[in-house]
């Protein structure tokens, strides 16, 4: 066997203290070679706080892992699959990408992005560069609003309907790892809805001696952007360091007309002493107009494809065309502005015991509006005289409250590890639905309508408005657990206990639902997992998990199937059940991983009319298979294969307008029977690039099976020079990135899935072939 290719060593993009050296502690005596891909990411190594992943760092077992220590240079070019892969230890399905692999993406890229090639990951998106929101992902079937989403300790889930916008967490450029788990959530994770797993963020640590990175992009559909980010090294003697980045982007539509424009902040700020003791403060703060594009049916696509008239806005504002005026794209821009921020904080306090607190606090506010008229919109009952053809603005707005605290206790007892936590949460939303009169050229005032004065106004001077939300929710859950080791580590077994109370109380002016709605649930939820390393390269590891959901908030005033039928939604209950297989040796790292899901009360997104709405997808059973296999660099080389075969089934009959629907035995939407992602990498510290292919199969849109989406497949390239250092800069970097490098035309995923063919089920379509040239440079 070829001996392991020397690492190439370069500055950390922002470069960190006084250039000491890189130092691998394990690597080498265990005979894995410098590639070893654990740890190269600049990764915190695991906690006994953290439930679920590696055991304590002085407990554990000699095992095929690396230690590392980065305190100015980064290792490229020796990740296991290009960055794709990397050793685990947990007792679940869990796969992390590292650096390797982030920094060949587009600087566009978001989350969800990054982990597509990952098993089990199919990501519906809008265009092929990571602007527009409109974008979804689905982990072994299941949907974004089944996943938890969460940084550094911060919940990002939307608060009432679950989902996650990934264009708002972070910069690429400021995240330092990016995992799946595609099974479940940790016991202490702060999420509610995580049937479908959980979907973790880190941002690298700050520097601890001033500098900082910058990159500028530019590339297809005038898409241009800008990126900076300053670390400020020790701030004199406090021990405090850290980094604040700022990025603006823009890009018009690849298809119809229309652009979308984002400013986004990221900051951290990091204090650490002692041993283990750890403060930080991270925030995000978001700003985005973005154009929408429309969902196609199979009938519009088929017959026009991605820029057919009916599948896209109109350019122009014409109230005499087949839409009256109400398809002009300007009527559709879509505002938003986040803020997040939170403090995670590691206390040891004794030899054995550690403290794990994490507060924050979120404000969220974003309009989704659309174009239709005085008559469809139901404003001339009860508003005085109108013109029932006159064009207006329907806006939907939403804004959200949220804070909370996640605490941990942890407390090594012997062979045991015992945790004990409290998590907090409280949300307050708030949506409504006003209108803006059109003028003659299709022009709405105030896309953000936070004047009251630019909206329809009653005779009595009361804003018109056709339906209200407003929800205040209080999570409260207690989680206590017990890890215990046996035979000199080698065996772990993982007992959890979580109870979730959830109260929920609101109010609502929608006709046609009940003015008042509230549910306070209380769900037990324990769990087991079993970890056994037969020999430091071969472990197996089972586990058993139960979750929970309540409806969205919508739902919960009574929710509609997409016929229109009323019905209060139940929560949705799963158990799912893991049985695994991990290798990691000199040169491959790879796992195979069987699943189980029982659904109980199947909750299932769609939307009817604007609004989103929920289906009760009665019964449901998921099984299959995830596959994944990286091979460590060789020759500067590092492939990498994953897969995973899919069986969802229906398990009951769906109530629907005209009775009972036959949907048991029927195959489950947004469930696709086959998924394969390839990747190819290459890096010999100066060129780079990476090669990927995703193939998604056919996925059923209809609970009935009488209509689905077709396969396709897609594929993504990118290559690029790093240079040495030259004066002030750190390894100025060239890239070009290729997404949809043979310019496909397909249907990247089900939009709004429905009960029959009849309904009229809609697709996102995917992005079509884009290019991005990039400079970057530390400094």
């Amino acid at each position: 066997m070829p001996r392991a290719p020397r690492p190439h060593i370069i500055s950390d993009p922002a470069p960190v203290s006084y250039r000491r050296m890189l130092t691998i502690a394990l690597g080498t005596m265990l005979g894995m070679g410098p590639g070893m891909a654990a740890g190269n990411d600049n990764t915190p190594s695991a906690t006994p706080l953290t439930r679920g992943t590696a055991a304590p760092a002085s407990r554990a077992p000699a095992a095929p892992t690396e230690s590392m220590t980065v305190t100015s240079r980064h290792v490229v070019g020796t990740q296991p699959g290009g960055g794709l892969i990397r050793a685990e230890d947990a007792a679940k399905s869990v796969s992390t990408i590292g650096t390797d692999f982030m920094r060949k993406q587009a600087p566009s890229a978001t989350a969800f992005d990054m982990v597509s090639l990952l098993p089990g990951a199919n990501v519906s998106s809008s265009d092929a560069l990571g602007f527009s929101p409109q974008t979804n992902i689905t982990v072994r079937g299941l949907g974004g609003d089944s996943l938890g989403y969460v940084l550094e300790g911060m919940p990002l889930n939307d608060i009432a309907y679950y989902n996650g916008y990934p264009g708002q967490f972070a910069d690429t450029e400021n995240y330092q790892s990016v995992s799946l788990a595609q099974g479940s959530a940790d016991l202490d994770s702060p999420v509610l809805n995580a049937a479908g797993g959980l979907m973790s963020m880190s941002l690298r640590d700050p520097s601890m001696r001033a500098g900082g990175y910058a990159d500028v992009s530019y590339g297809s559909y005038n898409t241009n952007r800008q990126f900076l980010r300053l670390d400020t090294g020790q701030i004199g003697h406090t021990g405090i360091r850290g980094f604040v980045s700022y990025s603006h982007g823009y890009t018009d539509n690849w298809r119809g007309p229309g652009h979308d424009e984002r400013q986004h902040i990221d900051f951290k700020f990091l204090r650490e002493w002692g041993a283990g003791n750890r403060v930080s403060v991270i925030g995000t703060w978001n700003t985005m107009v973005a154009s929408y594009y429309p969902p196609v049916d199979r009938a519009d696509w088929q017959a026009q494809g991605p820029h057919g008239a009916a599948n896209n806005l109109a350019a122009t504002y014409n109230p005499n065309d087949a839409a009256g005026g109400t398809d002009y794209w300007q009527l559709y821009r879509q505002p938003e502005r986040i803020a997040y921020i939170a403090a995670p904080a590691r206390f040891t306090l004794a030899d054995s015991v550690h403290l794990k607190v994490t507060p924050y606090a979120q404000w969220s506010y974003g309009n989704a509006p659309s174009g239709t008229t005085m008559g469809e919109s139901g404003l001339c009952d009860g508003t005085g005289g109108c013109d029932e053809n006159a064009v207006v603005r329907a806006n939907w707005t939403q804004t959200s409250y949220r804070s909370g605290f996640n605490a941990a206790l942890d407390w090594q007892l012997g062979n045991h590890d015992l945790v004990m936590g409290y998590w907090y949460d409280y949300s307050d939303d708030s949506e409504h639905q006003p209108f803006t009169a059109v003028n003659a050229q299709g022009y709405a005032a105030d896309i953000w309508v936070d004047r009251i004065s630019r909206t329809l106004l009653q005779p009595d001077g009361q804003q018109v408005d056709a339906g209200s939300y407003h929800m205040i929710s209080q999570t409260n859950a207690l989680y206590v657990g017990d890890r215990m080791h046996f035979l000199g580590h080698r065996l772990m077994v993982d007992v959890g206990f979580r109870e979730v109370m959830l109260d929920r109380h609101g109010t609502t002016t929608s006709d046609g639902v009940q003015t008042a709605a509230g549910s306070n649930s209380a769900t037990p939820l324990p769990r087991i997992a079993i970890r056994y390393r037969i020999s430091p390269r071969h472990m197996v590891f089972f586990n058993t998990t139960t979750n929970f959901r309540t409806p969205d908030e919508t739902a919960l005033f009574g929710g509609v199937t997409d016929t229109g039928v009323a019905t209060q939604l139940k929560n949705e209950y799963s158990v799912s059940e893991e049985l695994g297989y991990r290798y990691s040796g000199n040169l491959i790292v790879g796992s195979l991983t069987l699943f189980n899901y029982d659904f109980t009360n199947r909750e299932i997104q769609t939307q009817i009319g604007q609004v989103d709405s929920t289906i009760n997808g009665g019964g449901q059973t998921s099984r299959g298979v995830d596959v994944e296999i990286g091979l460590k660099p060789w020759h500067h080389f590092a492939p990498y294969l994953s897969g995973e075969y899919l069986h969802a089934t229906i398990d009951s009959d769906i109530p629907s307008a005209d009775g009972m629907l036959a949907t048991r035995g029927r195959t489950a939407v947004e469930s696709p029977t086959l998924q394969a992602s390839a990747g190819l990498s290459y890096d010999d510290g100066h060129i780079f690039g990476m090669a990927s292919v995703h193939y998604t199969g056919r996925q059923y849109s209809t609970f009935m099976n009488d209509e689905r989406m077709p396969d396709h497949t897609t594929g993504n390239l990118a290559i690029g020079y790093r240079m040495d250092d030259h004066a002030v800069f750190s390894h100025p970097e060239f890239r070009m990135n290729f997404n949809n490098i043979t310019n496909q035309h397909y249907l990247s995923g089900v939009a709004t899935p429905t009960l029959t063919r009849a309904d009229g089920p809609q697709y996102y379509v995917g992005g079509g072939l884009a290019v991005l040239f990039t400079a970057s440079t530390g400094f």
